[in-house]
């Protein structure tokens, strides 16, 4: 079965353990609703990222509280690139999948839907 990527990102008010943790499930429990993954056998890995002015909380303790006991989980802390979209949550899942790379649902939730206003699919 081929290995899809799923990519996924949202903003968060403030640097809380809450806020983080809120705005990680958001966006998982709409990669999975989006894409229709319904068992997390079929989550190969998931790498979180947050900007460099998040550091609360690891977002992956969002993943473990829905569930994902068994998923290789990461947390790495993006590029301080000035100007762009602060307290931001970004995600890349990695998924065993027949479906077509042109009908993965990519989530862009909260401010960061202005970081791919091409995609409106899940917004």
């Amino acid at each position: 079965m081929p290995v899809r990527g799923v990519r996924g990102a949202t903003s968060v008010p403030a640097d809380t353990r809450e806020g983080i943790l809120d705005a990680t499930r958001e966006l998982l429990r709409e990669v999975l609703r989006a894409n229709k993954i319904e068992k997390f056998d079929d989550i190969v890995s998931i790498v979180f990222t947050t900007t460099p002015d998040l550091v609360a909380t690891f977002p992956a303790e969002a993943a473990r509280e829905l569930g994902m006991h068994l998923v290789p989980l990461l947390c790495a802390s993006e590029i301080a690139v000035p100007g762009r979209l602060p307290r931001c949550v970004r995600l890349l899942m990695h998924l065993n999948t027949e479906t077509h790379p042109k009908d993965i649902v990519h989530v862009y939730l909260r401010e960061a839907k202005a970081l791919r206003p091409d995609i409106h699919s899940a917004q």
